[in-house]
């Protein structure tokens, strides 16, 4: 029997907000520190960068899959979770150990060179393996927990905070951790933020309780459900959201991985600019969906889309143009198109998150979570930033004073790379009706099907 659920709980509400921004924060110092810790501290290599960055999406996809269906099978949500971010912690705190003079010791190498690409070698596994455990407990088993744990009627306003959640972890870390990393290193700031990951895993051996709808269902050969021609015709809608994910997410990677970049290199901020120019969209952009996203439950989702991608392609577009002689001028209107994407990348990923959450059938939560990432990551992370570097290097925009900090040893992120981005998400509009017909063909045959 389906117990039904009226409210999320304030047991749910803290669970969401522990394991959903400190594995926000995990993921965002993966994506953004650890690539500056192998360039900074290994190797000026962008090609390993480039590899660590590409495999780890593989891995997470491949890893969600898998983990997703097992959850299934042992009608276990918190385990994964729990056990997850503990050994998730563990590896975190491992990888900032990794050094050419660790590698040195470790393995008795007296070569220089080979000590850098042992080193090398050993920072693209161990990011691999950093994201097995992330994605079992995160990408897999959270997200199936979050699914199980909510009804239609209050989804968009727990996807709203969950949309938000990336970025204020972004933001966290983007204006913290240079700052620690100074104070610290990185050998200790990963130590530290692993320790976190792993206090908040034991923490939700005893905060974690499943929900009671939630059953044994499935075996292995469940890796493959989402991937059968009869699950997809029968799962229309959650498939054309899925393509709205990964079209949004593609639009997004174009820019994203160089957005601070751009900031630093092409219009010259110094930290300080930056970070009040990023904070102050990011915090309005996140409580304006705050606020609106609540609201989302009473209306109809897909159509929202319509506005949610027009305000994202909108900022997008205003960002290409912002850039003037005057630093003040370049911060106030970058700043001000800055609020309007950030607000339309907030209420874009909150209303196809929702989506998808609907769309997705309870019973098949957690295997339908690998789909869900090949959407959502891998395709995303492997396309969009070839898009954005490829035109990078065309706009051929040099890098002066060549140093770490830029990430780059030869040229800098051009403003066309927002023009493209606002471009993709245009794209977005040519699935939005498919989709909403669809659905209005569905509900038309559940009518009927109640009606006999």
């Amino acid at each position: 029997m389906t117990t039904q659920t009226k409210s999320f709980g304030r047991q749910n509400w803290w669970i969401l907000a522990l394991f959903g921004l400190i594995g926000q924060i995990a993921w965002a110092v993966e994506n953004m520190y650890f690539n500056l810790f192998v360039y900074e501290t290994i190797d000026e290599n962008l090609d390993v960068v480039t590899l660590m960055v590409q495999l780890s999406g593989i891995a997470a996809t491949l890893t969600t899959l898998i983990a997703g269906t097992l959850s299934d099978k042992a009608g276990n949500r918190r385990s994964f979770i729990a056990y997850g971010y503990i050994i998730w912690g563990v590896t975190v705190a491992l990888f900032g150990m990794i050094s050419e003079n660790n590698m040195m010791k470790l393995f008795n190498i007296k070569d220089m060179a080979k000590a850098t690409a042992v080193a090398l070698a050993l920072v693209v596994v161990g990011d691999c393996i950093m994201t097995l455990f992330g994605s079992t407990a995160n990408d897999a088993a959270f997200n199936a927990w979050v699914t199980d744990n909510t009804e239609e009627s209050f989804r968009g306003k727990v996807e709203g905070v969950l949309s938000v959640m990336p970025l204020i972890a972004m933001l966290i870390v983007a204006g913290g951790f240079g700052i620690l990393v100074e104070m610290m290193d990185y050998p200790a700031l990963f130590c530290v933020l692993g320790g976190v990951i792993t206090l908040c895993g034991v923490a939700g051996l005893f905060m974690i309780k499943d929900s009671p709808n939630l059953q044994k269902k499935g075996t292995l050969k469940d890796i493959t459900y989402g991937f059968k021609p009869s699950v997809i015709r029968g799962n229309k809608p959650l498939y054309l959201t899925l393509c709205l994910v990964g079209v949004y997410g593609i639009a997004c990677q174009i820019f994203m991985p160089y957005m601070i970049i751009y900031m630093k290199t092409y219009l010259k901020f110094e930290v300080l600019d930056y970070s009040i120019v990023f904070g102050l969209a990011i915090g309005l952009g996140a409580v304006l969906n705050l606020i609106f996203g609540a609201k989302t439950d009473q209306i109809d989702k897909a159509k929202l889309l319509y506005i949610a991608t027009g305000i994202l392609a909108v900022g997008l577009a205003g960002m290409y143009v912002s850039h003037f002689e005057s630093k003040i001028a370049t911060m106030i209107v970058f700043g001000f198109f800055g609020f309007i994407m950030i607000s339309g990348y907030i209420l874009v990923a909150a209303l196809t998150g929702a989506l998808v959450r609907d769309y997705t059938p309870e019973s098949d939560a957690g295997k339908l979570q690998g789909v869900r990432m090949i959407f959502s990551v891998l395709l995303p992370m492997l396309i969009g930033p070839m898009i954005g570097n490829g035109i990078n290097k065309m706009a051929g925009n040099l890098l002066e004073n060549a140093g770490a900090d830029a990430m780059t040893t030869s040229y800098i992120p051009a403003p066309e790379i927002f023009l493209a981005g606002a471009i993709a998400v245009l794209l977005m509009y040519a699935i939005i009706p498919l989709l909403v017909k669809v659905r209005k063909n569905k509900e038309e045959e559940y009518e009927i099907e109640d009606e006999i």
